[in-house]
């Protein structure tokens, strides 16, 4: 059994973010429950949406590049981004969607689930997935989504790949998930049974040209771990595997470990703690800009190098 418990958080690259928070929260009603930067790069931010409480699997992030030119999908890249939704409220994201001008796409039925695919304001593919699986959700009170409908968190990523043995092998053999089987070109594979929140899809795509990281594109994908002691097990394993990763590098509310998995998807694993209440409190979560303690002595630099961002336009209905 794999000491990975499923998808920690997604983080991805938009343009504009503004309008990625109105769209986020304003539009698909997440909590904004951290506003900080990019720790590698201050000059932008690094917006954390999830859940009321900021679980582990409810947290999509950006940074929002807003000069950056457009991604390139292609293989070792992620392709889309599934959110969970409640079993039933796929007519209701329907509507409220198309009313509020979003891209959507065809819906579909996959693994006997209902998906409304659709692209956000910068390109983004993400898909809507209902599904009964338990999942770690708390409601944001104050969402302009009504609590019974509301996004309940990450429910998969879907890659391209040119060669899926490899990658296939890494997950299994190193990682230590399990293969789900393929429907329709699409190979799952998972852990703790493979339900919402806790697998990947991969598509074989020998002939397809390289993704490039760009404005609407997913950036990496986290795995969740519980501790620093486990993180640094897998650490250990992904090492003698050759697939290089970095040392633990601590990110204030969670710890990583980045490195790239055999066909060039940028993996993370993520603790689940400190959380993201280790600076602010919970009803107050997303308010004020954030900075880790070793970038405080540089926040009237940062501050006046970020554009300025009001509150989500929360648009009911």
């Amino acid at each position: 059994m794999s000491d990975i418990t499923g998808i920690h958080h997604i983080t991805a690259i938009s343009g504009d973010a503004q309008e990625n928070l109105d769209f986020y929260a304003g539009v698909l009603g997440m909590r904004l429950v951290k506003k900080s930067v990019n720790q590698d790069d201050p000059g932008t931010y690094h917006l954390f949406y999830a859940d009321a409480d900021g679980h582990p699997g409810t947290d999509l992030t950006f940074f929002p590049f807003r000069f950056s030119a457009p991604g390139k999908l292609g293989v070792g890249l992620g392709i889309e981004i599934s959110l969970a939704i409640p079993d039933g409220s796929i007519d209701y994201w329907r509507q409220r969607l198309s009313e509020h001008g979003a891209k959507l796409g065809e819906e579909e039925v996959r693994r006997g689930e209902r998906v409304l695919t659709l692209s956000d304001p910068h390109g983004q593919h993400l898909a809507l997935v209902e599904t009964a699986d338990e999942r770690q959700f708390t409601p944001w009170p104050r969402s302009p989504v009504p609590a019974e409908k509301q996004v309940r968190g990450l429910h998969a990523v879907r890659v391209w790949e040119r060669d899926l043995a490899l990658t296939a092998s890494f997950l299994i053999d190193v990682l230590e998930f399990s293969s789900y089987g393929e429907e329709n070109g699409w190979h799952r594979y998972g852990v703790g049974g493979g339900g919402s929140g806790k697998h990947i899809e991969i598509r074989e795509l020998p002939d397809t040209p390289r993704g490039a990281w760009g404005v609407g594109t997913m950036h990496h994908v986290a795995w969740r771990v519980a501790d620093e002691g486990v993180e640094l097990k897998m650490r250990e394993r992904v090492a003698k595997a050759h697939r290089r990763p970095t040392e633990v590098i601590d990110r204030f509310w969670f710890k990583s470990v980045y490195f790239l998995e055999p066909g060039g998807v940028l993996f993370e694993l993520a603790t689940e703690g400190p959380g993201f209440t280790a600076d602010e409190e919970p009803e107050h979560l997303g308010e004020q800009l954030v900075l880790p303690p070793w970038l405080e002595p540089q926040r009237d630099a940062i501050e006046s190098a970020l554009p300025a961002l009001r509150p989500a336009a929360e648009v009911k209905g």
